[in-house]
């Protein structure tokens, strides 16, 4: 069926489905979601009966519902007031304090409704979408061994390599120095990756995946690799590279990961991924130039790092 006649779409992100329903306008999905087409569904594979992580419904409103506010984050000019009516969270995203659409989720983030202001343009309603399931997504997978990362990520030789730190810290410019001066090197996600952790026994490992979500620059790519590695990148006047272990190790993820911190349930599911991640997977911090010496010295750390997942 062609797209401008379609209601809803599937969607599948590092193993979990969620589902997408609207009633804004004719071919919705291409105009508003097209970097989610190769994370779309085919409702005749084997997962076409897979139950749902969620499902939103998208729609206009005349006016929007009063609600408790108790939390407002506001990074680059785009803010997310963190609220509730009842028992239902509610958050009220802004772009330079325009309000682009505001998201109302079932107590167990199974459901949710997007409200989007009659006369919205097209930036902002895109954003609005975006930014309601990048929420939902980081909320719902949280207890399910998943976490929504703000970070540039590289598949090399097979790997994947994360780069985490403090927005404008060089994330992105790291990534495109390894793809220059590291041969083998692909970009995998350059804002929003997913990582999952699989308990097996004694073979227990982590992947990192693409998504949907990735800033500035847009590659939505549905692969998955081992995770090989964080790197936790500081701004410096040389490049020298340590491993972190321990209570160390554990603090240079936890900030760049998305979750509602201040509900103990999401809470308590994001730690416990996060604690598997830190004493598995090799964490590292450099202090670099934006060089092709650091993207050469981080390379020969921690490709060469023996600890397989």
């Amino acid at each position: 069926m062609a797209d401008f006649l379609e209601k809803s779409k599937r969607y599948k992100v590092a193993g979990h489905i969620f589902e997408v329903s609207q009633g804004i306008c004719e071919g919705f999905f291409a105009k508003f979601m097209d970097n989610y087409a190769p994370f779309v569904v085919d409702e005749s594979s084997d997962v076409a009966s897979a139950s749902n992580l969620f499902a939103i419904k998208v729609e206009h409103s005349d006016e929007m519902p009063q609600y408790n506010e108790d939390v407002c984050q506001d990074e680059e000019g785009q803010q997310i007031h963190c609220g509730s009516i009842g028992e239902k969270a509610v958050f009220d995203f802004r772009l330079r304090g325009e309000l682009t659409g505001m998201l109302i989720c079932s107590k167990d983030y199974k459901e949710a409704s997007l409200l989007i202001p009659n006369g919205t343009s097209f930036n902002l309603l895109k954003f609005a979408v975006n930014n309601s399931l990048m929420v939902l997504y980081a909320i719902a997978s949280a207890s399910c061994y998943t976490l929504l990362f703000h970070s540039a990520v590289v598949n090399y030789h097979g790997k994947g390599y994360m780069f985490l730190g403090k927005s404008g810290t060089g994330k992105s410019t790291h990534a495109r120095l390894w793809l220059k001066y590291n041969e083998g090197s692909e970009l995998l996600n350059d804002d929003n990756p997913v990582v999952r952790f699989f308990k097996d026994g004694e073979n227990s490992y982590a992947r990192v995946y693409g998504s949907p979500w990735s800033g500035k620059t847009p590659c939505y790519k549905n692969e998955d690799y081992p995770l090989g590695g964080f790197v936790l990148l500081a701004q410096a006047p040389f490049n020298e590279i340590k491993r972190l272990r321990g209570v160390m190790a554990y603090a240079a993820i936890v900030p760049h990961i998305s979750g509602k911190r201040w509900e103990s349930v999401i809470a308590d599911g994001l730690h416990k991924t996060e604690n598997l991640l830190a004493m598995n997977v090799p964490i590292w911090h450099l202090d670099c130039l934006p060089d092709e010496g650091a993207a050469k010295l981080c390379v020969a750390n921690i490709a060469q790092d023996k600890k397989e997942p």
